[in-house]
This record gives structure tokens, C-alpha cells and sequence, in this order.
């Protein structure tokens, strides 16, 4: 097995560690917390490296149903009264195998139960190891827009199995390199230069550090969410028919014309959003055909950054910040300069 890269997450009362590598996932009972006595291990049906998950206790596998209509607070719901049939306790632990909508339900769903108990997550998809399973945001939608329910329940540690993303289909690997994408523009950093493993890793740290210096989203870590206004939008304007790392691809190409609009950065930065996302990550920067303007806005307008107006995250001289009371006529203009897609049906598996 190769050594893996051990990237720790420094929060103020206490540090977690995220080991990504091959075979990492033996590594998962080093990481669950003393004292744990039962874990229920939370996944979908299919996933290959459930069966090589040992917590080092007891343990049951309980399966939530797949795609983004059953991230809700059904699904929450049904998952901790399975909770209660196999007698998990406060003093027991959760551990989340699967993307993005496993760590999310699963780490929400811990945070509830009992008013908190503790939680592992186990990354398989490139999204999950490079975003959503780390930094303690969890969340479901709710029908009027996504990740509208949630807590922040950090973790007691992640494990990233690189041997995971040789079984994903392309278009899962796309979502993560969206997320990948909004770590370009945040740092300059060409990850794509780099070896894989370390490619992940330098992600995780970026997260790591930006959650670190404010954990809870009370000023600097909403710069994560760059790209998502428009992303979250689209995903519910569209069913979510567009994953979520396709979504965040043209949420970064729409906040950079947005930016342009509002005078914080020239046509050449523009056009360098479009190159990073369209050249070299092969993502689409197109709105789909069909979708109203005014309910993106509207949607926008719903976003949990919200606090005085439409609120974005947007690139400018002193780099990606948090902007808020946006005016109307800007987000629409901007949405006017956006390329169509042609055919918002024909997505790639």
C-alpha cells in the first residue's frame, strides 16, 4: 500500500486529519473516536468499498437511495430512526461511505441524532474528497432551493481512498473537477500540474485552511462558495438534471461576467475564467436553453449567503471576496452576457 498524505484540519477547539492515498480506507478505525462501542455505516447501494470499511467495532450498513431528490429531511429522518432500531447511542459514531449527498445527509444526520454524535466520513468521489466531506458543513434541500437545512458537525476525521475514483463515471469525476476549478481561481495554483494524489491533498489543505480561520461561514469562508449562487440556482432550476460540479463550472463563468459588470475586474480576467474552466478542466461554461431569468434570480435571491440583497462571491483587485446588496439590473446583465447551451438534455454520463 502507498503511504498516504496526512492533511489536518486546525480548528479552534480541536484538529481532525484527512488521509488521502490507495487504500486509506484501512485506515478508517484510527479515526474513529475512543470510547465508540457501535457504528452504523451510511452509504448507497453499489458502493464497492463499503465491503472493505471496518470501524473496529461492531457495526450495521444502512443504505440511503441514490440522487438529489432524496437529500431531504425524509431521508434524515428515516435514517435516524434506523439509528434508534440498532441502538446507537450518543457515546457511538456514524460513518458516511460515498459522494457528496452521503456526507452530507450522513454528517447532517449525526449532528441531530442525540443532539450530536460523532462522525467519519469515507470520500469515494473526487467531489466528496476535495469538498464536501470536508470543513463540517451538512446539509438537505428543501423543494425551494438546495442546502437549505443544514448544521455545521465537523468531523472526526476523512479518509480520501484514491482507489475509489478508478470505478467513477466521467461525469462524477466532472463534478469534482468543477470544485477544482473555484480552488484555481482562489489560489492560482495549476493543480492540474500535479500528481494526483497530491492534487487532492493540496485541495483538501486550501479547505483546511480557509475553514480553519472561520468555521462557522461568519466572513472569510464564504469564499468557498464561489461560483455556487448561480450553481445552487441551477440545480434546482433545472431538477438538478445538472450535477453539481457542472453547475459550479458555469456559476464560475457567470460571477466572473458578473464581476466585470459591477467594474471589479476587465475582460481579460473574463476571458481567463473561461479558459481555466472550458480549456483546461473540459467544462461547459453555458447556460441551459429555457430557463427563466427572472427565477434564477429569484433562486438566487434564496441563497443561504443572503443577508442584505442579492449576495455573490466575486473575483476583483484583492481577489475573491464577499459582495453583497448586488443590484438586480447587474445579475441580469450578466446573465444576458452568458453563452446557451444548446441542448441542456445531452449531458454526458
Amino acid at each position: 500500500m502507498n503511504a498516504s498524505i496526512c492533511v489536518q484540519v486546525p480548528l479552534a477547539d480541536r484538529t481532525y486529519d484527512v488521509l488521502v492515498g490507495h487504500g486509506t480506507v484501512n485506515d478508517v478505525a484510527s479515526l474513529v473516536p475512543r470510547g465508540v462501542r457501535r457504528a452504523a455505516v451510511v452509504t448507497q447501494a453499489g458502493n464497492p468499498l463499503v465491503r472493505r470499511v471496518d470501524p473496529g467495532v461492531p457495526f450495521e450498513v444502512l443504505e440511503i437511495p441514490d440522487g438529489e431528490h432524496h437529500k431531504t429531511m425524509a431521508t434524515v429522518e428515516d435514517l435516524c430512526r434506523q439509528f434508534v432500531r440498532i441502538g446507537l447511542t450518543r457515546a457511538d459514531c456514524v460513518i458516511g461511505v460515498g459522494g457528496g449527498l452521503v456526507t452530507d445527509v450522513a454528517g447532517f444526520s449525526a449532528a441531530v441524532y442525540h443532539r450530536g454524535i460523532a462522525v467519519v466520513h469515507v470520500a469515494t468521489t473526487l467531489l466528496a474528497m476535495v469538498d464536501a466531506a470536508i470543513g463540517g458543513k451538512t446539509g438537505v434541500n428543501l423543494a425551494e432551493g438546495k442546502n437549505l437545512v443544514g448544521a455545521f458537525w465537523q468531523p472526526s476525521g476523512v479518509v480520501c481512498d484514491l482507489d475509489a475514483l478508478a470505478t467513477l463515471p466521467p461525469r462524477e469525476t466532472r463534478c469534482g473537477l468543477g470544485e477544482m476549478a473555484k480552488y484555481h481561481f482562489l489560489t492560482g495554483d495549476d493543480l492540474l500540474a500535479l500528481p494526483l494524489p497530491e492534487r487532492v491533498a493540496r485541495c483538501v489543505a486550501i479547505k483546511a485552511e480557509v475553514v480553519g480561520s472561520d468555521e462557522r461561514e461568519g466572513g472569510r469562508r464564504a469564499i468557498l462558495n464561489y461560483g455556487h449562487t448561480l450553481a445552487h440556482a441551477l440545480e434546482t432550476a433545472t431538477d438538478h438534471s445538472l450535477a453539481h460540479g457542472e453547475a459550479v463550472a458555469i456559476g464560475l463563468a457567470y460571477a466572473a461576467r458578473l464581476a466585470h459588470e459591477l467594474g471589479r475586474i476587465d475582460e481579460a480576467r473574463v476571458a481567463e475564467h473561461d479558459r481555466v474552466i472550458t480549456g483546461a478542466y473540459e467544462l461547459g461554461n453555458a447556460l441551459p436553453v429555457g430557463l427563466d431569468d427572472a427565477l434564477l434570480i429569484d433562486l438566487m435571491g434564496r441563497d443561504k449567503k443572503v443577508v442584505d440583497g442579492l449576495t455573490f462571491v466575486l473575483d476583483g483587485p484583492e481577489g475573491v471576496q464577499t459582495v453583497s446588496a448586488v443590484p438586480e439590473s447587474a445579475a441580469l446583465a450578466a446573465l444576458a452576457r452568458m453563452p446557451r447551451m444548446a441542448d441542456r438534455g445531452k449531458m454526458q454520463p
